[in-house]
């Protein structure tokens, strides 16, 4: 009978295309089933970018309308009322480059920071790996980015026809390396703050905040160059510095590249995706308990 048992337990075995287990360990974070999982990872992208604005009158022109307005509102209140200074840049580049970048890195993590929350019925009912989810997520926004940086493109060729001084240069090259370091910090620390909030609701509330207060320790609305120098280790400890500052460089011409900071900005952020990993795969066992 035991022979017999199994026998037809390996034939069972033998009739399965995929055995679903639990992480090995930690860091385990299955980049083969993100591959095979990529149709899906396309349809969340299709459903955060197209989906968002579906019902809306001016629909994907929101995407061009916020980054416009909020450099509109940053030139007239910190460039024109507060008079900050702008490393000598036309004051709506500056802060559109500012826009443009901290938006981006923003909402990676806020929306990464949902990823339990908000996407809990699903994960109730299927299994997939739950990490295609922050990883369109990231993909989505890069669309977004593209779209917003064309604009800034745009300006920067209509300053550049009016006389102002703008000095684009080599380092534009790093720009695929700041996106990465900006995915990863985003991911990062989305998924940190995802898989906390399974159990503490709260930090769902703190989340915009943060971000908001941490826009202020970013040279976004400022440059690094007007930081006293008994401040700037505070501003220069924040790893979005280094990449705010960097891109403005290079495509402007003002600010600073400093392959050091570039190099601790790369440190913080492999650090925060291990941290973030390993509280992911272990709340992402137990989590549907929990909320």
């Amino acid at each position: 009978m035991s022979d017999q048992y199994s026998t037809e337990s390996g034939l069972k075995n033998d009739s399965w295309t995929m055995i679903i287990s639990p992480h090995r360990h930690w860091l385990d974070m299955r980049l083969g089933e993100l591959w095979r999982f990529r149709d899906l990872i396309a349809l969340f992208v299709w459903r955060d970018f197209v989906a968002y604005y579906k019902q809306t009158i001016l629909g994907p022109l929101w995407y061009l309308i916020q980054p416009l307005l909020t450099t509109l509102t940053f030139t007239v209140i910190f460039g024109r009322l507060a008079g900050l200074s702008t490393d000598g840049l036309p004051q709506f580049l500056f802060y559109m480059a500012g826009t443009v970048v901290w938006g981006y890195f923003s909402s990676c993590l806020t929306k990464t920071s949902n990823t339990f929350t908000a996407n809990a019925a699903i994960f109730g009912k299927v299994y997939f790996p739950r990490l295609t989810v922050p990883v369109s997520i990231l993909i989505s926004n890069l669309i977004t980015l593209a779209i917003q940086f064309a604009l800034f493109l745009g300006f920067m060729m209509y300053f550049g026809l009016c006389g102002a001084v703008i000095r684009p240069n080599l380092w534009i090259l790093l720009t695929p390396l700041l996106l990465f370091l900006m995915a990863g910090l985003g991911l990062g620390f989305g998924i940190i703050v995802s898989s906390l909030t399974t159990r503490y609701r709260d930090l769902q509330f703190l989340v915009t905040f943060g971000v908001q207060l941490w826009m202020f320790a970013t040279p976004v609305i400022y440059p690094l160059s007007q930081v006293p120098e008994k401040f700037r280790w505070i501003i220069l400890a924040n790893p979005m510095t280094p990449i705010m500052e960097s891109f403005r460089y290079a495509y402007l011409g003002a600010g600073t590249v400093d392959g050091m900071h570039l190099l601790y900005s790369f440190g913080v952020m492999v650090s925060v995706l291990m941290i973030g990993t390993m509280i992911f795969n272990r709340v992402e066992r137990t989590f549907m308990d929990t909320v």
